[in-house]
């Protein structure tokens, strides 16, 4: 069962370790077409949170934020495909961040081709999202069980 649940964690991270190394293949310069594709999206957060919250979010240079995102999402991949928790929780992070402001689908009108496009990356991350927790829910039970097992009787004499 190990195995089977290695090649599971293998495949699941293949999705996070290969889309980092895309991006850091295309970085370059000018931060590659991840910065491109982010940018109007930060600024539409941005002004979503000025509006509604009325509060100003600060001005980060956008590569240090694909950097950020890059070095969650590829580390957070090997972590997990070695079993790791921490590995997990990166991913969580990753994708509770990213996932609201790069498939916002909220944005676009449901005749909108774009529209269905984003609620479908959104769910595949939504459902990745749940798949971690899952692993981390049971990695916490099996481990309680570890821990709680019965004491061993002696056979009195």
């Amino acid at each position: 069962m190990g195995f089977v649940s290695f090649i599971g964690r293998v495949l699941f991270s293949a999705i996070f370790i290969l889309a980092a190394w895309q991006k850091i293949q295309d970085f370059g310069v000018d931060g590659g077409g991840a910065l491109k594709s982010m940018e109007p999206k930060i600024e539409l957060f941005r002004q979503h949170v000025q509006e509604t919250l009325h509060f100003s979010l600060p001005v980060v240079e956008m590569k240090y934020l694909l950097m950020a995102a890059i070095g969650l999402e590829g580390l957070g991949g090997l972590l997990f495909t070695f079993g790791s928790s921490l590995g997990a929780y990166l991913l969580l992070i990753f994708l509770a961040a990213v996932t609201p402001i790069m498939h916002d689908f909220y944005n676009f009108d449901l005749t909108n081709p774009e529209y269905l496009f984003q609620f479908s990356q959104f769910l595949k991350n939504l459902s990745l999202f749940g798949a971690l927790l899952f692993f981390l829910g049971m990695k916490n039970s099996s481990y309680r069980q570890i821990r709680k097992k019965p004491p061993v009787k002696t056979k009195a004499q």
